[in-house]
């Protein structure tokens, strides 16, 4: 079985990280795509970052019904801060039986020699990067294993949608899951004092 990785923040979870996913198993390039929910790193504090709980939470309502998309809690469990090579090499030993490929945009694909130990994660699994506007990939230039996906451009980020909660009366929910939404809108101490939740 191949399980395509897609590593974020999720801070919070959007139409986009779920529409990626589902593209990825609807279209074979993956059997099952696990959204792996990278828990706070506490060397870099971020006054903005949402409790690992509550993103995990929020991460399983908006992938309620899709077929072959899963919300991973795995690196929970791991030493922080988390680095994608350790979690790498702790699947492969906890999942002998399956084929993990990692699923970047390529964003992360420009800054990727400088992740950690990024040749050792090539010499294991293939990556798959999904383009990402303003970051341009010289598909002919990739090296064996790497593979720039034809997706469609998902235009929503959740910087985005952090500041629209916090500075648009008017926000709606935008971009974001209705179950989402709503989980936030009836618990908005989900954010920080510095996020208000606007009811119209």
């Amino acid at each position: 079985m191949t399980v395509g990785l897609y590593g974020g923040s999720f801070n919070p979870i959007h139409t986009g990280h779920t529409q990626l996913a589902s593209w990825l198993v609807e279209h074979g390039i993956v059997d099952e795509l696990w959204l792996l929910v990278s828990p706070q790193n506490p060397l870099k504090v971020n006054a903005s970052l949402l409790d690992d709980r509550q993103r995990l939470h929020l991460a399983h309502l908006a992938v309620e019904g899709l077929r072959g998309v899963r919300v991973s809690d795995f690196e929970f469990r791991l030493p922080r801060p988390s680095y994608m090579v350790h979690t790498l090499a702790a699947l492969r030993l906890t999942y002998p039986d399956r084929d993990f490929v990692l699923v970047i945009g390529a964003d992360n694909w420009h800054r990727f020699p400088q992740w950690y130990h990024a040749d050792e994660i090539m010499r294991h699994h293939r990556i798959l990067i999904y383009p990402r506007e303003g970051f341009p990939i010289d598909e002919a230039a990739l090296p064996d294993g790497v593979i720039l996906l034809q997706t469609p451009l998902y235009d929503v980020s959740s910087t985005q949608i952090r500041d629209a909660i916090a500075h648009n009366p008017a926000y709606n929910g935008f971009g974001l899951n209705p179950r989402v939404w709503a989980e936030i809108k009836a618990k908005g101490n989900f954010f920080n004092s510095q996020f208000t939740i606007h009811n119209s």
